[in-house]
């Protein structure tokens, strides 16, 4: 008998903001890599994720979701996007089932299917979609635009089509080895996942004017024999911002402090210490040196 065919590869998932990318990412592992907020623009940098098979290992990569650059943040969050975009075995373009095709989505399309790589159209949420009738009008949209290598509609919360779509990536990559030993998970860093979770806290506490202007910075990470002690800054860009994440009497951020703690120690896998303070740093998405101590990347020499 003939040995069985092992495949590998690099997919990339790509849409507007809120497509649902991140909860995909982190749904196809069973493990959270990716944070997750209803607010656009949670994810800022491309997150690496493998999912090892007894046939195949693929090797996800989330990225910012798609949207106009007005900031020097923006474009290079944008510019990650692109990369992203190059190269890769197979790229998945997710779009979200409940909401109309516009002429952002064929923007965005645009910029997906430069590169040339096969391109599987994701329509995510399905969960929430009460005619499920609109599915065959949004793929026929779709198809207009564009001739996808195949059109998956699935629910990553519900786990619905979620092995229909792993058939169709696996299905698609070339033959090879594993990319990574079958016990690596991301590529990130935990004192970068723990910053990431502290602001997702942010973002599902607080009110709209707030994430955008929200960054979290790690500024020491101690072993403390039976506990880990972890001080953080959260930088906004005006007053009224810091007074919304304190809140009253600092409720507001003991209950950011208090939700990140948790998620935390379960990351890390034992007790922790977090003190986090609040600062006011003006246009700090326009500023590169910040830029670049935010991005785990860039301080590591990548």
């Amino acid at each position: 008998m003939s040995e069985s065919v092992h495949r590998s590869g690099l997919v990339s998932l790509m849409g507007r903001p809120n497509s649902g990318k991140s909860t995909l990412l982190n749904a196809l592992l069973g493990e959270k890599v990716a944070i997750v907020s209803g607010k656009p623009q949670t994810t800022r940098t491309i997150v690496q994720g493998a999912l090892t098979l007894p046939d195949a290992q693929i090797v996800f990569l989330d990225t910012p979701g798609i949207h106009k650059s007005e900031s020097l943040l923006d474009k290079r969050m944008i510019s990650s996007v692109r990369e992203a975009a190059e190269g890769r075995d197979l790229l998945l373009f997710l779009s979200d089932a409940t909401q109309p095709v516009t002429s952002e989505d064929a923007k965005v399309l645009d910029l997906v299917k430069k590169p040339g790589s096969p391109i599987l159209l994701v329509l995510t949420k399905i969960d929430k979609l009460r005619d499920k009738s609109q599915l065959l009008h949004r793929i026929k949209q779709y198809q207009a635009l564009y001739e996808f290598a195949a059109y998956i509609p699935i629910s990553a919360v519900a786990n619905d089509g979620l092995d229909v779509l792993l058939r169709e990536i696996i299905e698609r990559l070339p033959e090879g080895p594993e990319l990574f030993p079958p016990d690596y998970l991301t590529d990130q860093p935990e004192r970068f996942l723990a910053a990431e979770i502290i602001r997702e806290k942010i973002l599902l506490e607080t009110r709209q004017e707030v994430p955008h202007s929200v960054a979290v910075l790690v500024d020491r990470w101690e072993d403390a024999g039976k506990i880990l002690k972890i001080a953080a800054t959260i930088y906004v860009e005006r007053p009224g911002q810091k007074g919304i994440i304190i809140g009253s009497r600092g409720t507001m951020l003991k209950t950011i402090g208090t939700a990140a703690r948790q998620e935390i120690e379960a990351l890390v896998s034992r007790k922790i210490f977090l003190q986090l303070v609040v600062k006011e740093k003006p246009g700090w998405r326009e500023d590169p040196a910040f830029l670049n101590e935010l991005d785990w990347r860039s301080t590591a020499g990548f």
